[in-house]
Protein backbone atom coordinates (compact mmCIF):
# COMPACT_ATOMS: atom_id res chain seq x y z
CA UNK A 1 0.00 0.00 0.00
CA UNK A 2 1.56 3.71 -0.57
CA UNK A 3 1.90 5.61 1.83
CA UNK A 4 -0.50 8.16 3.12
CA UNK A 5 0.86 11.72 3.18
CA UNK A 6 0.16 14.49 6.04
CA UNK A 7 -1.91 11.30 7.91
CA UNK A 8 -3.22 11.82 11.52
CA UNK A 9 -3.66 8.68 14.15
CA UNK A 10 -5.17 9.74 17.30
CA UNK A 11 -4.78 7.53 20.38
CA UNK A 12 -6.96 7.39 23.28
CA UNK A 13 -6.26 5.43 26.02
CA UNK A 14 -6.34 6.21 30.12
CA UNK A 15 -3.11 3.44 30.00
CA UNK A 16 0.32 5.73 29.67
CA UNK A 17 2.57 2.76 28.61
CA UNK A 18 0.13 1.75 26.03
CA UNK A 19 -0.42 5.67 24.41
CA UNK A 20 3.53 5.69 24.24
CA UNK A 21 4.04 2.23 23.14
CA UNK A 22 1.09 3.31 20.26
CA UNK A 23 3.12 6.32 19.62
CA UNK A 24 6.76 4.59 19.00
CA UNK A 25 5.17 2.26 17.12
CA UNK A 26 3.43 4.94 14.90
CA UNK A 27 6.52 7.17 14.95
CA UNK A 28 8.64 4.06 13.64
CA UNK A 29 6.47 3.86 10.44
CA UNK A 30 6.53 7.68 9.88
CA UNK A 31 3.17 8.14 11.08
CA UNK A 32 2.28 11.27 12.97
CA UNK A 33 -0.11 10.91 16.16
CA UNK A 34 -1.76 12.84 19.21
CA UNK A 35 -2.26 11.18 22.50
CA UNK A 36 -5.21 11.85 24.35
CA UNK A 37 -4.96 10.34 28.21
CA UNK A 38 -9.34 9.99 28.44
CA UNK A 39 -12.54 9.90 26.54
CA UNK A 40 -13.25 13.54 27.86
CA UNK A 41 -9.72 15.08 26.52
CA UNK A 42 -10.30 13.68 23.01
CA UNK A 43 -14.02 14.72 22.93
CA UNK A 44 -12.74 18.65 23.92
CA UNK A 45 -10.66 18.24 20.98
CA UNK A 46 -13.31 16.80 18.09
CA UNK A 47 -16.49 18.95 20.25
CA UNK A 48 -15.92 22.42 18.94
CA UNK A 49 -16.21 22.57 15.27
CA UNK A 50 -13.20 19.89 14.23
CA UNK A 51 -13.24 18.84 10.66
CA UNK A 52 -10.71 16.12 9.47
CA UNK A 53 -8.64 17.81 6.69
CA UNK A 54 -6.41 15.31 5.77
CA UNK A 55 -6.71 11.36 6.39
CA UNK A 56 -7.30 10.27 10.13
CA UNK A 57 -7.37 7.71 12.19
CA UNK A 58 -8.67 6.89 15.56
CA UNK A 59 -7.33 4.34 18.15
CA UNK A 60 -9.88 3.90 21.31
CA UNK A 61 -9.64 1.96 24.15
CA UNK A 62 -13.30 0.74 25.10
CA UNK A 63 -12.41 0.75 28.40
CA UNK A 64 -11.21 4.04 30.49
CA UNK A 65 -12.59 5.91 33.67
CA UNK A 66 -15.32 8.27 32.81
CA UNK A 67 -16.02 8.65 28.94
CA UNK A 68 -15.80 4.95 27.75
CA UNK A 69 -14.51 4.40 24.19
CA UNK A 70 -18.12 3.19 23.50
CA UNK A 71 -19.46 6.95 24.67
CA UNK A 72 -16.68 8.16 23.00
CA UNK A 73 -17.88 6.41 19.14
CA UNK A 74 -21.45 7.57 19.80
CA UNK A 75 -20.14 11.24 20.10
CA UNK A 76 -18.06 10.92 16.82
CA UNK A 77 -21.35 9.04 15.08
CA UNK A 78 -23.32 12.31 16.85
CA UNK A 79 -21.05 14.81 15.45
CA UNK A 80 -20.53 13.04 11.95
CA UNK A 81 -17.11 12.31 11.89
CA UNK A 82 -17.54 8.50 11.39
CA UNK A 83 -16.86 8.41 7.62
CA UNK A 84 -13.59 10.79 7.56
CA UNK A 85 -11.81 9.32 10.63
CA UNK A 86 -12.20 5.74 10.83
CA UNK A 87 -12.49 3.94 14.59
CA UNK A 88 -10.01 0.90 15.47
CA UNK A 89 -11.12 -0.06 19.07
CA UNK A 90 -8.24 -1.30 21.11
CA UNK A 91 -10.22 -4.09 23.72
CA UNK A 92 -9.44 -6.85 26.10
CA UNK A 93 -10.89 -10.04 26.15
CA UNK A 94 -14.15 -9.44 27.85
CA UNK A 95 -15.09 -6.52 25.29
CA UNK A 96 -14.30 -8.80 22.41
CA UNK A 97 -18.22 -9.02 21.95
CA UNK A 98 -19.19 -5.47 21.94
CA UNK A 99 -16.16 -4.13 20.17
CA UNK A 100 -17.51 -7.02 17.26
CA UNK A 101 -21.24 -5.29 17.83
CA UNK A 102 -19.58 -1.70 17.49
CA UNK A 103 -18.01 -2.99 14.22
CA UNK A 104 -21.35 -3.79 12.61
CA UNK A 105 -22.25 -0.06 13.84
CA UNK A 106 -19.53 1.33 11.62
CA UNK A 107 -16.24 1.06 13.78
CA UNK A 108 -13.26 0.27 11.35
CA UNK A 109 -12.01 -2.86 13.06
CA UNK A 110 -11.01 -3.59 16.85
CA UNK A 111 -7.98 -5.72 18.32
CA UNK A 112 -7.82 -7.63 21.44
CA UNK A 113 -4.47 -6.80 23.64
CA UNK A 114 -2.24 -8.02 23.22
CA UNK A 115 -2.33 -7.52 19.43
CA UNK A 116 0.75 -7.63 16.44
CA UNK A 117 2.45 -4.97 15.74
CA UNK A 118 2.52 -5.27 12.18
CA UNK A 119 -1.06 -6.47 12.09
CA UNK A 120 -2.46 -2.92 13.84
CA UNK A 121 -0.28 -0.61 11.29
CA UNK A 122 -1.35 -2.51 8.46
CA UNK A 123 -5.18 -2.08 9.30
CA UNK A 124 -4.05 2.01 10.47
CA UNK A 125 -2.91 2.40 7.00
CA UNK A 126 -5.88 0.83 5.46
CA UNK A 127 -8.52 2.84 7.68
CA UNK A 128 -6.56 6.38 6.78
CA UNK A 129 -6.60 5.01 3.19
CA UNK A 130 -10.16 5.03 3.92
CA UNK A 131 -10.55 8.23 5.32
CA UNK A 132 -8.71 9.47 2.38
CA UNK A 133 -11.13 8.21 -0.17
CA UNK A 134 -14.08 9.47 2.35
CA UNK A 135 -12.85 13.04 1.87
CA UNK A 136 -12.58 13.18 -1.89
CA UNK A 137 -16.18 11.98 -1.91
CA UNK A 138 -17.50 14.66 0.60
CA UNK A 139 -15.11 17.11 -0.97
CA UNK A 140 -17.02 16.23 -4.02
CA UNK A 141 -20.71 16.40 -2.63
CA UNK A 142 -19.74 19.98 -1.04
CA UNK A 143 -18.51 21.10 -4.44
CA UNK A 144 -22.00 19.47 -5.89
CA UNK A 145 -23.98 21.17 -3.40
CA UNK A 146 -22.24 24.61 -4.51
CA UNK A 147 -23.58 23.80 -8.42
CA UNK A 148 -26.72 23.53 -7.08
CA UNK A 149 -27.01 26.42 -5.07
CA UNK A 150 -25.61 28.28 -8.54
CA UNK A 151 -28.97 27.75 -9.99
CA UNK A 152 -31.64 30.27 -10.14
CA UNK A 153 -35.88 28.92 -9.07
CA UNK A 154 -36.52 28.59 -12.34
CA UNK A 155 -33.30 26.44 -13.43
CA UNK A 156 -33.92 24.06 -10.63
CA UNK A 157 -37.83 23.37 -11.33
CA UNK A 158 -36.64 22.78 -15.15
CA UNK A 159 -33.97 20.25 -13.91
CA UNK A 160 -36.47 18.56 -11.75
CA UNK A 161 -38.93 17.86 -14.65
CA UNK A 162 -35.42 16.61 -16.94
CA UNK A 163 -34.10 14.13 -14.62
CA UNK A 164 -37.20 12.65 -14.30
CA UNK A 165 -37.20 12.37 -18.62
CA UNK A 166 -39.34 15.25 -19.39
CA UNK A 167 -39.69 16.46 -23.32
CA UNK A 168 -39.00 19.87 -23.42
CA UNK A 169 -42.72 20.26 -24.26
CA UNK A 170 -44.41 18.82 -21.65
CA UNK A 171 -41.47 20.54 -19.38
CA UNK A 172 -42.85 24.07 -20.92
CA UNK A 173 -46.19 23.13 -20.61
CA UNK A 174 -45.93 22.31 -16.69
CA UNK A 175 -44.50 25.63 -15.83
CA UNK A 176 -46.31 27.49 -18.15
CA UNK A 177 -43.24 28.81 -20.46
CA UNK A 178 -42.14 28.47 -24.06
CA UNK A 179 -40.14 25.42 -24.97
CA UNK A 180 -37.46 27.84 -26.55
CA UNK A 181 -36.88 29.15 -22.56
CA UNK A 182 -37.09 25.55 -21.68
CA UNK A 183 -34.43 24.74 -24.29
CA UNK A 184 -32.21 28.31 -22.75
CA UNK A 185 -32.75 27.06 -19.04
CA UNK A 186 -31.86 23.78 -19.91
CA UNK A 187 -28.55 24.35 -21.15
CA UNK A 188 -27.77 26.45 -18.48
CA UNK A 189 -28.56 23.66 -15.85
CA UNK A 190 -25.88 21.69 -17.95
CA UNK A 191 -23.08 23.91 -18.61
CA UNK A 192 -23.46 24.98 -14.29
CA UNK A 193 -23.71 21.21 -13.39
CA UNK A 194 -20.61 20.49 -15.91
CA UNK A 195 -22.80 17.37 -17.98
CA UNK A 196 -23.92 16.90 -21.12
CA UNK A 197 -27.26 14.61 -20.92
CA UNK A 198 -30.06 14.31 -18.44
CA UNK A 199 -28.60 11.12 -18.00
CA UNK A 200 -25.53 12.26 -16.80
CA UNK A 201 -27.01 14.64 -14.85
CA UNK A 202 -29.52 12.14 -13.29
CA UNK A 203 -26.80 10.08 -11.86
CA UNK A 204 -24.34 13.19 -10.97
CA UNK A 205 -27.92 13.90 -8.47
CA UNK A 206 -27.74 10.26 -7.69
CA UNK A 207 -24.68 10.47 -6.29
CA UNK A 208 -25.28 13.54 -3.63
Amino acid sequence: MEPIHNAAVYIVDDDKGVRDALAWLLRSRRLPSESFDSGEAFDARVSQGFEVRTPSCVLLDVRMNGLSGLAMFEKLIAYGLLPTLPVIFLTGHADVPTAVDSVKRGAFDFFEKPFSDNALVDRIEQALARSAAALVLQSQATGLRAQLDSLTERERAVMERVVEGLPNKLVADQLDISVRTVEVHRARVFEKMGVKSAVELANLLRSL
